[in-house]
């Protein structure tokens, strides 16, 4: 099994009960766990425009290889009525493969680590909270990484979890 962490994101229709099926999904996947899950945070559209998202991070041990979790993962990006109209457009779910162990790739359809992620702090925090030693490859250890995205405004939703039934 491999530890992956997957970034979730809405900011269309119930944002956070949308979390929850896509958190219930995931855990639906074959050969695979989730171990963890943050809170619900939310954050402002960074590099774009629309409503505030609502943010978690998952922790999931997987059989899975990286390219068969993300396939996954954006099917179910298409179950929830995922459009792709423009870069950074709002959207009614988002998933992002962030980090799969210490795999290190780049292709074209997948990179990993997650390449912005360590300039985000919605994806930042909620790791942070599940994984709070977490190394990313190729990156400052977390704490500075946070330190660096403190401008960046996001506000922990209580202890709220999406549901994972």
């Amino acid at each position: 099994m491999i530890r992956a962490y997957i970034g979730l994101g809405a900011n269309l229709g119930d944002a956070a009960q949308t979390l929850a099926q896509a958190c219930a999904r995931i855990k639906k996947l074959p050969q695979t766990q989730v171990t963890s899950t943050s809170s619900l945070y939310r954050s402002a559209p960074v590099n774009a425009i629309g409503p505030d998202f609502i943010n978690a991070v998952l922790a999931v041990d997987t059989k899975l290889s990286a390219p068969q979790l993300l396939a996954a993962l954006l099917g179910i990006e298409n179950e929830f009525g995922r459009t792709r109209p423009h870069r950074n457009a709002p959207r009614t779910l988002d998933l992002d493969l962030l980090l799969y162990g210490k795999l290190c790739t780049s292709d074209a359809t997948l990179t990993l680590p997650h390449p912005r992620m360590h300039q985000r702090a919605f994806v930042l925090e909620p790791l942070a909270q599940i994984a709070p030693d977490i190394q990313i490859p190729g990156q400052a250890d977390l704490a500075a990484l946070r330190a660096a995205c403190r401008n960046q405004i996001i506000t922990r939703l209580g202890d709220t979890q999406p549901s994972c039934p």
